[in-house]
């Protein structure tokens, strides 16, 4: 195992650590956790959002802790789930007084914890929401979840909640707008190379040199089938086939679309990848509002890629245009 690293259990710390010194003008580190809060946190007047989970998905999710997005990040482990602890004193630290929005991926780890620390918070008497995000259509249940699991449209969720916030909306008007994203995100993706996680030293899976996995997680979760490698069309068209036939009527509708890198995939081919993605869709009288294309929710040094759709309304492409100022997202 080649790895950039000193010992394997202070890596979450040391990236923790080194992400506030190069980011200070955005983030700053709760002591004594693993939380990153903005800069100015907690910011009175608005909504709090909180998103978080394992580490290794870089820049997800201290990448989002900025100015129309995310107000906190929790850092677990490397593909482990925060503690409830962490989370809550994120919660705490966040908190602006109008409440607080929780961004949960769906895998059972992260849904279990994030809720004791709502219960938590709620226990002191801070009003606390959240939306559990599952928009990857591969799998209905894995070695990781209960129901679909949630993957690059988390990203979406963040922004479009985040701006939702920044206009002063209420909680509950905030829980609203995710929710739209949720039930409109839909999302596919498919390895070329498994990832290793430091404490293991060893690869999540193997692949032979000309195999892929489709429709793998961003743990490096079984897909549906591992296959023969084909061409960069063929690839996005099978990922495409998927999310559209899916329960989202994408048909004659304004999308945004994500082409998101897992981590080891150079842009040259995420680029390749969404050249074929603008035409399916122009094929398929599917109007493309906003594009995405780089590495937004990665799964440590995996190759491959994922593909988002969000049918788009006019309060969706408002809240997506909104201003955003983040280490990795910046509108």
């Amino acid at each position: 195992m080649k790895k950039v690293i000193n010992q394997a259990d202070n890596v979450v710390r040391e990236m923790l650590e080194g992400f506030e010194e190069a980011h200070a003008d955005y983030v700053r580190s709760l002591e004594g956790t693993t939380v990153l809060l903005r800069k100015d946190a907690p910011v009175t007047g608005k909504v709090s959002l909180i998103s978080g989970g394992g580490s290794g998905h870089e820049p997800a999710h201290a990448g989002y802790v900025g100015e129309g997005m995310l107000d906190a990040a929790v850092a677990g482990e490397m593909f482990t789930s925060p503690t409830p602890d962490q989370v809550f004193e994120a919660i705490k630290a966040a908190n602006g007084g109008e409440g607080v929005f929780l961004v949960i991926k769906n895998y059972t780890g992260d849904v279990m914890n994030f809720e004791m620390a709502r219960e938590l918070a709620e226990a002191e008497g801070i009003s606390v929401e959240q939306v559990v995000v599952n928009d990857d259509v591969a799998v209905e249940d894995s070695s990781f979840t209960n129901g679909r699991r949630g993957i690059a449209g988390t990203v979406f969720v963040h922004k479009a909640a985040g701006a939702k916030a920044a206009e002063g909306a209420s909680l509950e008007d905030v829980k609203k707008v995710a929710e739209k994203v949720v039930a409109n995100t839909r999302s596919m993706g498919v390895a070329l190379t498994p990832c290793i996680v430091p404490g293991s030293g060893k690869p999540s899976f193997t692949l032979e040199e000309d195999e892929m996995e489709v429709g793998i997680g961003i743990h490096g979760e079984p897909g549906i089938e591992r296959k023969k490698i084909t061409s960069a069309d063929d690839i996005a068209e099978e990922l495409l086939q998927k999310v559209l036939q899916d329960s989202v009527d994408f048909q004659g509708s304004e999308v945004a679309v994500m082409v998101n890198g897992l981590g080891a995939t150079p842009a040259s081919e995420l680029y390749i990848v969404n050249r074929y993605v603008q035409k399916r869709l122009r094929d398929n009288d599917i109007q493309v509002t906003h594009t995405y294309v780089g590495e937004y929710m990665t799964s440590l040094e995996m190759a491959g890629f994922s593909i988002t759709l969000m049918k788009v309304d006019e309060e969706l492409k408002q809240l997506l245009d909104a201003r955003a100022d983040t280490p990795a997202f910046r509108k």
